[in-house]
């Protein structure tokens, strides 16, 4: 099963932001990043698992494993409910990044995804070094 591992960042908050991720098989390793120059973290994190997922788009099961709570949480838990309220959120205020919510509702409906929280900058090596391409990313932005 592919292996993927992504991180998102940003410099202000909204501000210049960058997006990362790591794929590999268990032979074959790599790295993808890029930016944008006017985003959020959320964002990037959303960015992040989408262009990874495009990238695998010859795997139909992948594990996902990522430092987003909003991301995971957001795919297993709320996303069925924005859909069904018609793009609202509980307090029926409309979804943030409802355009990427979109994009990843769409990639995820092809795919078996395996879903792995990590905690962030607690020495995980390939979170670590996907938060370091994240951050060269956003620094590359400015």
């Amino acid at each position: 099963m592919l292996k993927i591992w992504t991180d998102g960042s940003c410099l202000g908050n909204p501000g210049p932001g960058g997006w990362a991720f790591i794929a590999t098989n268990g032979t074959e390793t790599a790295e993808r990043s890029g930016y944008e120059k006017n985003t959020t973290n959320n964002q990037m994190e959303l960015t992040a698992v989408i262009r990874a997922l495009n990238a695998a788009r010859k795997h139909n099961e992948v594990e996902i494993h990522t430092d987003s709570q909003y991301v995971k949480n957001g795919t297993q838990i709320w996303l069925a409910q924005w859909k069904n309220n018609n793009w609202k959120t509980a307090a029926k205020k409309p979804v943030k990044n409802k355009e990427l919510w979109q994009q990843l509702d769409a990639i995820v409906q092809t795919k078996k995804i395996h879903w792995v929280w990590v905690k962030g900058h607690a020495g995980n090596e390939m979170n670590e070094r996907c938060d370091e391409l994240a951050r060269h990313a956003a620094e590359s932005a400015k």
